[in-house]
């Protein structure tokens, strides 16, 4: 069975985090993709501690699809170092888990 993970992203804008998922959505690179936000960060950058406002991303695809999920973002964020993290989903609905795979799959 093809592991299901959930991969988070942060942006800066409600209308990046939505080209974000609307990418990766319509490139079969996830099945799903849901926006929070605003949040608000607090984190090191070049020597000085920042808080900002972002929204996340949350991409619900398949272990199969990581690694082009992961280009995609790179390539379609703006920021230096985006935050892209892969957290497995250790279970989920048989009916839910299927879906997840056959969207991910189709071409």
């Amino acid at each position: 069975m093809t592991l299901a993970l959930t991969v988070l992203t942060t942006t800066d804008s409600a209308e990046k985090a939505e080209e974000l998922a609307r990418g990766a959505v319509e490139a079969r690179l996830a099945a799903c993709a849901q926006i929070s936000g605003p949040v608000t960060s607090v984190y090191h950058w070049k020597n000085a501690i920042e808080t900002s406002q972002e929204w996340q991303v949350l991409f619900k695809t398949t272990e199969a699809c990581y690694d082009a999920l992961e280009a995609h973002l790179v390539a379609a964020h703006d920021y230096d170092t985006p935050e892209i993290i892969a957290m497995p989903v250790v279970q989920g609905s048989t009916g839910y888990l299927a879906w997840l795979r056959q969207e991910t799959s189709a071409k």
